[in-house]
């Protein structure tokens, strides 16, 4: 490639960033005013400058850039969401968490992939295998959303912490059926579960120990060297957080959301940092999640191939609407109701049921099938998109209402 066409290839990719910043700030203001969240405008707004419509941007979703806002952006808005927890909450809610995140997704997938038979009329493991794609939750999505939205704190930690736990159980499973499905794996329950201890314990010591080290160079009182540079070191051990964590086999995305709990729980182990370094940093990974959210949403709506979800949209609406009417409420009920230690009533688990948006790692799981050219690998990319677009569209901006007619938001009586 010679100078003058990487000269237009970067001024091409500045002017996309630079729309992406400029409309993305007017729709996260008008989401704001409409009382919305804001990846909903986003996603709108990247269909519309899309090479669909205005052609005003084209990223492709193979690109180095497009991989590299995926990767970090995701990471550091699950740090964000992770930050935003508290540890006295999630001990109270740990068991639906985890049996959520595990148990919840095997149940999801195989109710989805039961649809997706009778509606394609598919073979039962490829139908498993679109199944397992769509069935965990997007950190992405939801920590955005309650961001925004006040609703009690041990609902929307447990519906965030499921999203951030369940993306390792959802891969690993695609992946074994991804195997039955090519013929070239056997799948076992004792295998996939361990794969699963194996990741989980690697990812959240990795967590720990860089969260721990982040806190005592910002906030310890005698070895806070950084404090005065805290943002650069949340960049810094963001990035290394998920790649000590993949570069050990295990999920680099557990990593960043633990050491996000970590650092946002730095009082509880002891740490304090001046109230104006603090809040310089809060602002700073404010801003920055807001960043990231506008460039992976707007980029996501703008990848969206509508000739090719146009084969088979009709379908993915059905298996949608099941996976949310159907799928999501049998995996909530199932898992949530049992766990006595929560005690969660009808209404939250009602709420629970509606907040399952599909985003970000669906879709990247639906590409790596079609980068591996995987049987049935263009239906299933169809199918996601398709609950993609409905949930984040659909469910997303209804959040608020719904936790308002149930009683849930913070300001409510309780």
């Amino acid at each position: 490639m010679d100078t003058s066409a990487s000269v237009e290839i970067a001024k091409h990719t500045l002017l996309s960033c630079g729309l992406i910043l400029a409309v993305g700030t007017i729709t996260g203001l008008l989401a704001q005013k409409i009382r919305i969240p804001d990846i909903a405008l986003s996603l709108l707004a990247g269909i519309a400058m899309g090479p669909h419509a205005l052609k005003l941007i084209n990223i492709p979703a193979d690109s180095a850039l497009n991989q590299i806002i995926l990767l970090f952006g995701a990471s550091y808005i699950l740090f964000d969401g992770g930050a935003a927890l508290r540890l006295d909450v999630i001990k109270q809610v740990w068991i639906t968490i985890v049996t959520l995140a595990t148990i919840g997704v095997l149940i999801t997938a195989a109710i989805t992939g039961l649809a997706a038979h009778l509606v394609f009329g598919i073979p039962p493991m490829l139908a498993l295998l679109l199944g397992a794609t769509v069935a965990s939750t997007d950190p992405a999505t939801l920590m955005p959303i309650f961001r925004q939205i006040r609703i009690r704190d041990r609902i929307a930690q447990t519906v965030m912490s499921e999203s951030a736990f369940n993306d390792a159980m959802a891969a690993i499973f695609t992946f074994s059926v991804l195997g039955l499905v090519m013929g070239s794996g056997v799948f076992s329950p004792t295998g996939a579960l361990f794969d699963l201890v194996k990741q989980a314990a690697i990812g959240i010591a990795a967590g720990v120990a860089l969260g721990y080290l982040a806190a005592l160079l910002i906030a310890h009182e005698r070895w806070a060297v950084l404090a005065e540079y805290a943002p650069v070191v949340t960049l810094v051990a963001v990035i290394a957080a998920y790649f000590a964590a993949s570069g050990l086999q295990a999920s680099g995305f557990m990593a960043v959301f633990v050491f996000g709990i970590v650092l946002g729980n730095k009082e509880a182990l002891g740490f304090r940092m001046e109230p104006g370094e603090a809040q310089k940093l809060n602002d700073f990974v404010f801003t920055t999640a807001f960043i990231m959210r506008l460039f992976i949403f707007t980029l996501l709506g703008a990848q969206l191939d509508f000739a090719q979800m146009g084969q088979h949209w009709k379908g993915g609406v059905a298996v949608a609407l099941a996976l949310m009417f159907v799928a999501r409420p049998m995996t909530v009920f199932l898992c949530a109701l049992p766990d006595r230690r929560a005690g969660w009533n009808v209404r939250e688990l009602i709420f629970m049921c509606w907040t399952r948006e599909t985003g970000v790692i669906p879709a990247a799981l639906a590409g790596l099938l079609l980068g591996t050219k995987a049987p049935g690998a263009d239906l299933i990319a169809s199918v996601t998109f398709v609950i993609i677009l409905i949930t984040i569209l659909i469910q997303a901006p209804t959040t608020e209402w719904l936790g308002r007619r149930l009683g849930l938001l913070e300001n409510d009586l309780q």
